[in-house]
Parts: structure tokens; C-alpha cells; sequence
């Protein structure tokens, strides 16, 4: 079994609700939820004249390839609605894989760590809460120090 950690966002219209379905379609198509972290409320990153996000971190256990487990995760966006129409833009629901067992992945399609996961407060603080002492395999840091030395000033609270 791998052990993933996902970050699940929405900021159109009922949030909860968006990331509540994605964690019942990920239990039944992907694995198991072994841990998740309280919901965030967040500022958008990136583009920032847009509704504040939802934010929650969960780690999974799960049989699935990293490209298996993308797919899935595509699947389950693209039936809860999400339609990007610009780079960082608002969406009803958006999935991203940021650890996958202590792996390096780095395809076109698919960068395991995610790439920008040390610059985002609105990742770093629910992941610190499930999993402070996870060491990124690429930094060689654990959560809590890329916590402590992310320079994003963006405002994350629990909701």
C-alpha cells in the first residue's frame, strides 16, 4: 500500500460540500482515508481577486501508481464540475497530489513533490497539522521547517 497526501480546495459555491463529495468519491475509487486535517479557510494565492478557498489536507493509503492515482483524481474533478478557464482561477473543486510515499516524480504530466507545495501557506499549515515531521524528499526538510521559513504572508485559518 502507498501512502498519499492530497490537498483538496474549492471556492465556488458550496466549498464543504465540494471537498466532502471528493473525499467520498477518492474512499471509493481510490483508498482509504488514514488521516485528515481540519478545513481552512484561505486566501487565494496566485489570483487574488477571487472568493476566499476552502482548504483540507488528507493522507490515504492506497494501491494505485502515481499516474493511476492522477487519473482518478481527474476523473473525480472533472464530475464535480471543475472547468479551469484561467491560471489559478476560481473552481468548485481542485485535487492536488503533494506527497506520494517519499517519491520523486517528475514526468510531463505529473511533478511529485508538488513543485510550489514550500512556497503556500494554504498547503503547509493544514499539512503541518496531520504531518509536521513528513521530510519532503526533494528539500530534505520536514513540513513544519518549510512551515517555518515560507515566505507567503497569506492569511489560513481553521473554519
Amino acid at each position: 500500500m502507498n501512502s498519499v497526501y492530497l490537498l483538496l480546495g474549492s471556492n465556488l459555491g458550496n466549498r464543504i460540500n465540494n471537498i466532502a463529495q471528493a473525499i467520498r468519491m477518492l474512499t471509493d475509487t481510490v483508498g482509504t482515508i488514514k488521516t485528515a486535517s481540519s478545513l481552512y479557510e484561505t486566501e487565494p494565492w496566485g489570483k487574488e481577486d477571487q472568493p476566499f478557498f476552502c482548504n483540507r489536507v488528507v493522507c490515504m493509503q492506497m494501491p494505485l501508481s502515481p499516474e493511476a492515482l492522477l487519473s482518478h483524481i481527474q476523473a473525480i474533478e472533472e464530475k464535480l464540475g471543475k472547468v479551469i478557464q484561467e491560471k489559478w482561477g476560481p473552481r468548485s473543486i481542485d485535487i492536488d497530489i503533494l506527497y506520494y510515499n517519499d517519491c520523486i516524480v517528475d514526468t510531463p504530466d505529473l511533478k511529485i513533490p508538488h513543485k510550489e507545495l514550500p512556497q503556500r501557506r494554504f498547503v503547509l499549515v493544514p499539512l503541518c497539522e496531520i504531518a509536521p515531521r513528513f521530510v519532503h524528499p526533494v528539500y530534505q526538510q520536514t513540513n513544519i521547517v518549510l512551515l517555518r521559513n515560507c515566505l507567503d504572508l497569506h492569511k489560513v485559518w481553521i473554519l
